[in-house]
């Protein structure tokens, strides 16, 4: 189909990554910072690893403390991870 009308590089770059496949691709490359914003500064830097498989969030934690606390809001996190990169990314999450 072709456009009648000319578009700024803005616009296409929108609807470029507004699309499905794109829009989680780039959702799940921005999850480090998106999870530091989610859980703050101090259980950002006791996380060691994260990693998205199939919709499974796996979250390698050091401190126990801070593992215990982490499982017991699993939900919480996981629909405050999907609200902030705006796409269902997250469907579980799996503390170790």
């Amino acid at each position: 189909m072709r456009r009648t009308e000319p578009q700024t590089i803005g616009a296409l770059f929108d609807e470029f990554f507004r699309t499905p496949d794109i829009a989680a691709k780039v959702a799940e490359g921005c999850l480090p910072d998106t999870w530091r914003d989610v859980v703050g500064n101090r259980i950002a830097e006791q996380t060691t690893r994260i990693r998205l498989e199939r919709g499974t969030l796996f979250v390698h934690v050091q401190s126990g403390v801070v593992r215990s606390e982490l499982m017991l809001r699993r939900a919480a996190l996981r629909d405050a991870l999907n609200a902030r990169s705006r796409v269902p990314l997250v469907k579980n999450v799996i503390v170790k």
